[in-house]
């Protein structure tokens, strides 16, 4: 409540001791306003800034806020709970440290010291230990060529009779490709969403230089063949009373418009 005049003492050293007591609680409200309006109208980097302990928790009289939550009330059967909050919270990194995967291949190899025999009696030196570390390796993709040989064997006695192997089934006819390469383009192209053009490129750094339209052909192979299997799973999919799928719009370039469409 605001002081009247008559409330004022009469006595200097009460009014000396009264007009600081008013001065400080002016310094308390004008630093706390000050952080009031930082917090709501400042820019990111003043709202960034970490607040002070007990920065807030000011001696501020009846203005002064409770930090701790309030109790809560008698009759809670109603009360509705408080809502998650919108961000979801970091999920915490998951690093292999030391711990390669059992199931991969071991490639050992032994680095043997250039001298075993002992550097003060020039006696021979026996293993009693080692040190052992693992890491983390690749082997790039190897192109090669399959190479078929079929040999005929025929009777010197009546040289009528010939006998040969059957010349083994191919994914394209008389095609260049084996079902490795056409599969390996196939899974880049649908399941890594890699472009055809880009994999040419690839192959093209190998040393094979290929039209996109022969992969494309490969593609187009391989989906007749795969067809049993998709009606298969559009069968299995269709018997079922609910049936969930993604249905985000997806953009896609069209070639020669310089523009995208759903």
């Amino acid at each position: 409540m605001p002081l009247r005049r008559e409330d004022l003492p009469t006595d200097p050293d009460q009014l000396i001791a009264l007009a600081l007591e008013l001065a400080a609680e002016n310094e308390r409200l004008r630093a706390a306003l000050k952080t009031i309006n930082t917090l709501h109208f400042g820019t990111k980097s003043e709202r960034l800034v970490v607040v002070v302990d007990g920065q807030m928790t000011l001696g501020l009289g009846d203005l002064a806020t409770d930090a701790s939550p309030p109790p809560p009330p008698a009759n809670d059967a109603g009360t509705a709970k408080p809502k998650a909050s919108a961000r979801p919270s970091h999920k915490p990194a998951r690093r292999n440290i030391g711990a390669l995967p059992t199931h991969l291949p071991r490639c050992e190899r032994v680095i043997e010291p250039d001298n075993t025999r002992c550097p003060c009696c020039s006696g021979r030196m026996h293993r009693i230990g080692e040190c052992a570390t693992e890491e983390l390796d690749i082997v790039p993709a190897i192109l090669r060529v399959l190479r078929t040989v079929r040999p005929k064997y025929g009777c010197r006695a009546c040289e009528s009779a010939v006998v040969q192997a059957p010349a083994p089934s191919r994914l394209i006819t008389a095609g260049m490709a084996s079902t490795a390469l056409i599969s390996w383009v196939v899974v880049s192209r649908f399941a890594w969403a890699m472009p055809l053009n880009r994999q040419t490129r690839m192959l093209a750094s190998y040393g094979i230089a290929l039209d996109c339209s022969t992969l494309v052909h490969w593609v187009d192979r391989a989906a007749w063949w795969l067809e049993g299997l998709y009606d298969l799973q559009l069968k299995t999919i269709h018997s079922f009373q609910h049936v969930f799928c993604d249905e985000t719009p997806l953009p896609v370039l069209e070639k020669g418009r310089r523009r995208t469409r759903k």
